[in-house]
C-alpha cells in the first residue's frame, strides 16, 4: 500500500520546531495511520465527562492512558488503566490517572487521556525500531507484554526489511512455535505480523529523525495484528555523512594496492632489527617480481636497491606506499605520497587513534581523502599477497599458496593466522591487517575478494565494524557467491547507549551482530579455532545438494556425541527409509545398529567402513556423511584413511560428490590417520566430534543463506 509520507512530514516538523523528543499518543496513532500499521479504536478526552462518553461510544472495556509529550513511561507514571467497564468507571479512572502523572512529574504539559479500545487474546508481540552506531536503522520483533525486558526474547534485521527478513523474524525467536500454535491454539496470522514489521521497518527508513520505536504489545491472532500501544522517540541531529567509494572505484583502487606492479618502501632500513629492514627483507626474498623503491633520506642504496630521498624523486609509477617510520613523520610522507598519485598506503605505525592521538589520525584521513589515497592501517602488520609473492610487512614470510583470504584487526591475531595456515600447511591467498581501519575496512576487502579469482573463501577477525550496514551490504551480495567467515571479538559486551524504548533497551551490540550477520548470510564463528578451522575446512567441502546428513559410526558414544553436535550446528539427521535401512543392514553386525546414525561396532573388518560409506555416497538421497572411527588393531587408522580416500575418489570417478567429515579416536596414530585424510580432502580431526561437524554445519550455513539449498 501507499504510504503517506506528507502527513507524517508534517508531524515530525511540528514535533521539531516545538524541540521535542517524542511524539504524544495522538500523534503516533496519526503515524500508524498513514503506515497502514493497525491500531486500535480511541479518542483522547480532555474531561471525566468527555471520557466516559468517548468509552461508551468505543464500547466496554477500555484502556485509559496519559497524553503528555514528558512522560514517556506511562506505567510508571500511574498512568495507565485497564479494564474500565463502565462510564463512571471512567470518569474516576480520567481523574485517577491525571492526579497521578501531576505527581509523577508536576511540570509535565498534560494533554488530556486517552481512551482506546481494550484488546483481548491472541499473543503479545513487540514490533519495533532502533538506530545502531555502526548498523543505522534496525527493525525489531519478538514477544512483548509487560515482560518483554526480561524475557529478552527478540531478533533483529536492518531497515527496511523485505517481507522474507520479516517472515524469517518470526522464525527467529525462541518463541516460535508458540506463534504457530501449541496445545491445540491457533497459529497468529504471521502475513499480518510481517506486513506490520515491514510497514514499520520502512517508516523508520524514510524518516531518519525516527530514533526508536515501540509496539508493545501488538495483539497478534489468527484473523489479524493489532498495536495496542505506541511510542515513538525522536532525534534531529543530522547522522554524519560516511565516506564510501563506488564499488568500480573500491576494485580499481584495491586491484592496486593489493597486486601491486611496484611497491615503496618509506622508511626503508639496511640495519638488521629495523621495521623497514624486515619489510625490505621480505619483499625480496619472498619473490616479489615488482620493482621495489626504498625511501630513505640519505641512503643511496638499501639491500641492493637504489634509495630515494623521497617518492616524488621515484621516475616511474608506484601502485602502493608502506609505511615504515614513526608516527610524527606520517602525515608530511602521506603528503608526498597523494603528490605522486599512489593509490594505496600501507601505513604500519602506530601511535595514532589507539594511542589517544586522535587527531592525528584525523589528520592523515584528510590528506587521504584530499589525494584519494586510500589508507590501510594504521598499527598494523602489513599484508600478504601469495599469488604476487608479495609479503609487504615485517612479520615472519609466508608462501603456501591456496584460495583462502585472511584478514584481521589485531596483530597477535594476524601472527596466530600464519602460524595455523603454516603449521597445517594451509593454502592462503591473503593475509590482511587492518588495525585502526582509519579508511579501508572489511567491507573493501571483500569487495576485492570477490572479484579475486585467487580467492574462495573470506574470513574476517574483527573488534568492530565502523560502517555495518556497508558491510552487511556487500557481505549479502559477496556471500551469495562465495562463503564469508566473521569472527566478532567482544560477544560479550552489550551496547551501553541510553534507551527511552523497550526495543532500545533490548538492542545489545552482540545480539545486532547476530542477526544481521544471519540475514546477510554471513557464517559466524564463535571462536579464533574456530575461524581458522572453518577457513581451512569449508574449501575442500563440496557443496551439499540437499539437507539429510548421515552418520556412519565405529563407536556408540561417538554417535551419540556426533549427534548432538548436528543438533547444535543446525544439521539434520535423515530419517532412514525402511530400504534403505535394510541396504545398510547388509553390511553391519547384528548386534549393530542401523538408523542414524548407523553403528558398524569397533569389530568391523575396513571392509565394513569401506561398504557403508560406498552406500552413504551412492545413493542419492543422502546429501553428507559424518565418519566416526574408532581405532582399533582390525581397522588401525591409517588403512581407515586410505580406505576412506579411495572410496570417495571412486565415487568422485563417477560423478559423484558429496561433503564428507571424520572424527577419529584413538591412540596418537589417529593423528597422522587425520592429517593423511585431510590432505586429500576430507577434513578429519582427531579426538574431536564437535570440530567436523562445526566445519559441516558452516558449509551448510553458508550453502542456505546463498541459497543453493532450502532451510532445513
Amino acid at each position: 500500500m501507499a504510504h503517506d509520507k506528507a502527513a507524517v512530514s508534517k508531524l515530525l516538523d511540528q514535533a521539531k520546531e516545538a524541540s521535542r523528543t517524542a511524539l504524544t499518543a495522538p500523534e503516533a496513532r496519526a503515524i500508524c495511520e498513514a503506515y497502514g500499521i493497525a491500531i486500535p479504536q480511541e479518542g483522547v478526552a480532555t474531561r471525566a465527562a468527555d471520557a466516559a462518553e468517548l468509552a461508551t461510544r468505543i464500547g466496554f472495556p477500555v484502556v485509559m492512558k496519559i497524553v503528555s509529550p514528558q512522560i514517556l513511561h506511562k506505567t510508571e507514571a500511574g498512568g495507565v488503566v485497564v479494564g474500565v467497564s463502565s462510564a463512571q468507571a471512567a470518569r474516576e479512572a480520567f481523574d485517577t490517572i491525571v492526579a497521578n502523572a501531576r505527581r509523577y512529574k508536576a511540570d509535565a504539559k498534560i494533554d488530556g487521556v486517552q481512551v482506546q479500545q481494550m484488546l483481548a487474546g491472541g499473543q503479545e508481540v513487540i514490533i519495533g525500531a532502533v538506530t545502531d552506531p555502526a548498523f543505522g536503522k534496525l527493525v525489531a520483533f519478538g514477544l512483548g507484554g509487560t515482560l518483554v525486558e526480561v524475557l529478552k526474547d527478540i531478533t533483529f534485521r536492518l531497515a527496511p526489511a523485505s517481507s522474507a527478513d520479516a517472515l524469517s523474524m518470526l522464525d527467529s525467536i525462541a518463541a516460535a512455535d508458540i506463534l504457530r500454535g501449541v496445545r491445540g491454539a491457533k497459529g497468529v496470522d504471521r502475513e499480518a505480523l510481517a506486513t506490520m514489521i515491514v510497514n514499520v521497518s520502512q517508516l523508520v527508513a524514510d524518516f531518519p529523525e525516527i530514533s526508536e520505536l515501540d509496539l508493545n504489545p501488538v495483539f497478534a491472532s489468527v484473523s489479524g495484528a493489532t498495536a495496542a500501544d505506541v511510542r515513538v522517540v525522536l532525534d534531529f541531529k543530522p547522522q554524519p555523512a560516511r565516506y564510501r567509494p563506488d564499488r568500480e572505484t573500491i576494485v580499481r583502487q584495491m586491484n592496486r594496492i593489493m597486486k601491486p606492479e611496484a611497491v615503496a618502501v618509506i622508511g626503508a632500513s639496511a640495519e638488521n632489527g629495523k621495521i623497514g629492514n624486515s619489510i625490505m627483507k621480505n619483499l625480496i626474498n619472498g619473490g616479489y617480481q615488482g620493482e621495489i623503491y626504498p625511501i630513505h633520506p640519505s641512503a643511496t642504496e638499501i639491500l641492493g636497491k637504489k634509495a630515494f630521498k623521497s617518492v616524488k624523486d621515484v621516475p616511474g609509477t608506484i601502485d602502493v606506499a608502506v609505511f615504515a617510520i614513526p608516527a610524527k613523520f606520517v602525515a608530511h610522507a602521506l603528503t608526498e605520497v597523494g603528490e605522486k598519485k599512489i593509490p594505496g598506503a600501507v601505513l604500519i605505525p602506530s601511535g595514532f587513534a589507539e594511542t589517544g592521538n586522535v587527531a592525528g589520525q584525523e589528520e592523515i584521513v584528510a590528506i587521504g581523502r584530499k589525494y584519494d589515497v586510500r589508507l590501510m592501517g594504521p598499527n598494523i602488520y602489513g599484508f600478504y599477497y601469495t599469488p604476487k609473492n608479495l609479503c609487504a610487512t615485517f612479520c615472519t614470510a609466508y608462501d603456501v599458496k591456496g584460495t583462502t583470504a585472511l584478514s584481521s584487526q589485531s596483530g597477535g591475531i594476524g601472527m596466530a593466522i600464519v602460524g595455523f595456515s603454516r603449521s597445517t600447511k594451509m593454502g592462503v591467498s591473503a593475509i590482511v591487517g587492518l588495525g585502526n581501519k582509519s579508511d579501508i575496512d572489511e567491507d573493501d576487502l571483500l569487495t576485492f575478494f570477490e572479484q579475486d579469482d585467487n580467492t574462495q573463501i573470506i574470513c574476517q577477525h574483527l573488534e568492530d565494524l565502523k560502517d555495518g550496514r556497508s558491510f552487511a551490504e556487500v557481505a549479502k551480495r559477496v556471500s551469495k557467491k562465495k562463503p564469508v567467515v566473521v569472527l566478532k571479538a567482544g560477544r560479550t559486551a552489550m551496547g551501553a547507549r541510553a534507551a527511552s524504548s523497550h526495543t532500545g533497551a533490548l538492542a545489545g551490540n552482540d545480539r545486532i551482530y547476530e542477526d544481521v550477520l544471519r540475514q546477510s548470510g554471513v557464517i559466524r564463528a564463535r571462536t579464533l579455532r574456530d575461524m581458522l578451522d572453518f577457513a581451512r575446512g569449508i574449501p575442500l567441502l563440496a557443496q551439499p545438494q540437499g539437507n539429510n546428513v548421515v552418520i556412519i559410526t565405529g563407536a556408540g558414544g561417538s554417535g551419540v556425541l556426533l549427534s548432538d553436535a548436528c543438533v547444535d550446528n543446525q544439521l539434520s539427521l535423515m530419517t532412514m527409509p525402511p530400504d534403505l535401512d535394510a541396504a545398510f543392514r547388509k553390511f553391519i553386525p547384528p548386534f549393530g545398529a542401523a538408523g542414524n546414525p548407523i553403528d558398524i561396532t569397533g569389530g568391523e573388518p575396513p571392509a565394513t567402513y569401506q561398504n557403508t560409506v560406498r552406500l552413504g555416497l551412492e545413493d542419492s538421497r543422502i546429501h553428507a556423511l559424518i565418519l566416526g572411527y574408532w581405532h582399533t588393531i582390525i581397522t588401525p587408522p591409517m588403512v581407515f584413511a586410505r580406505l576412506m580416500v579411495q572410496v570417495v575418489e571412486e565415487m568422485r570417478a563417477k560423478g559423484i560428490v558429496k561433503p564428507v567429515v571424520a572424527s577419529l579416536a584413538g591412540d596418537v596414530e589417529v593423528e597422522e590417520a587425520s592429517e593423511y585424510l585431510y590432505q586429500h580432502g576430507i577434513p578429519a580431526y582427531a579426538y574431536s566430534t564437535e570440530i567436523p561437524v562445526a566445519v559441516l554445519g558452516a558449509k551448510y550455513r553458508w550453502a542456505r543463506g546463498a541459497g543453493l539449498i532450502p532451510a532445513a
